[in-house]
């Protein structure tokens, strides 16, 4: 048995470049939340972001009507959507106050998080390496956050976007779930639809109407997070996991390239070595469960020899 070819040098090539238009694209996002976090606050950006989603995909919806509904599991869909909601709630907080470096270094944690979770929830049998790889990358966090450490008073922003990562996590596991027997155009509708109505009660009690100014920066806010998913998903399926996987980290140099031109922000050298630590265990883990992936499928593909 050989393993498989990986994808040629100008598909991983060409994924790459869309890759790192995903990392752009989601940083101009981020400085757009953090720009206007002081007058807008985020359950309030959160119902716009979820809105603008809902619009790009009206055509699709117009155009396959009933079937874009057609669910089997809707227990899952309606948890997956309102932790998706909270998520995004608490993430676009956390970068409204958090420097954009470690609000990005922070999220990287939903790959940790899915660990324990593929455990209890999806009763996957996690080994003691991915497990200690788990476990230094959260010792990453705490070299961010240093708990205890003069000046900890952005400990409930950080706090804020570990629950988010938790949360997302959740939603990744959901999706596994509902994946078994859901096309992908009916999950990504219901988990927008339904994202925009968990969204109106926050919007509600923080609603103002904005200028028009600010309006067309909330709506270049949204639909650039719809470009982001799109480059995301395209990246990712042109090219190998393993190729891909460390572009994403580029954000964390974005980041830290707009936070100090745009905000004035200094990334302290704990922000440079925690996340260094949550990268590095991240990519190791998702690196390793694509390599055994790979040897359960040479397994299981009988030898044609």
């Amino acid at each position: 048995m050989t393993e498989p070819p990986s994808p040629a040098p100008s598909r991983n090539l060409e994924g790459a470049l869309w890759m790192l238009a995903s990392a752009v694209t989601f940083s101009v996002m981020t400085s757009l939340i953090k720009f206007l976090g002081d007058d807008y606050p985020a359950a309030l950006q959160t119902f716009y972001r979820q809105a603008a989603g809902l619009v790009v995909l009206l055509p699709l919806i117009a155009r396959y009507r009933s079937a874009a509904f057609r669910v089997t599991r809707p227990g899952i869909v309606l948890f997956r959507s309102s932790a998706g909601t909270v998520a995004m709630i608490l993430s676009f907080y956390a970068f409204q106050t958090l420097p954009l470096a470690d609000a990005n270094a922070l999220s990287f944690t939903r790959i940790l998080w899915m660990v324990p979770l593929a455990a209890f929830i999806m009763k996957e049998q996690v080994g003691w390496v991915r497990g200690a790889a788990a476990v230094v990358g959260f010792a990453g966090v705490l070299i961010m956050v240093r708990p205890g450490a003069a000046g900890f008073e952005v400990g409930l922003p950080a706090l804020a976007m570990l629950t988010s990562a938790l949360l997302f996590a959740f939603t990744v596991t959901g999706l596994k779930v509902m994946s078994r027997d859901n096309a992908p155009m009916v999950i990504l509708v219901w988990s927008t639809v339904l994202g925009v109505v968990f969204a109106i009660p926050g919007a509600i009690l923080t609603w103002r109407v904005p200028p028009w100014p600010d309006l067309a920066l909330l709506c270049a806010m949204g639909a650039i997070a719809t470009v982001n998913q799109a480059c995301f998903i395209k990246g990712m399926s042109l090219g190998d996991a393993s190729a891909m996987a460390p572009i994403d980290y580029t954000r964390l140099i974005f980041a830290a390239v707009i936070g100090y031109a745009v905000f004035n922000e200094i990334p302290t050298v704990w922000t440079w070595a925690g996340a260094g630590v949550v990268v590095a265990s991240t990519l190791f883990i998702t690196l390793r469960e694509q390599r055994l992936a790979r040897s359960a499928k040479l397994t299981a593909e009988p030898d044609p020899h």
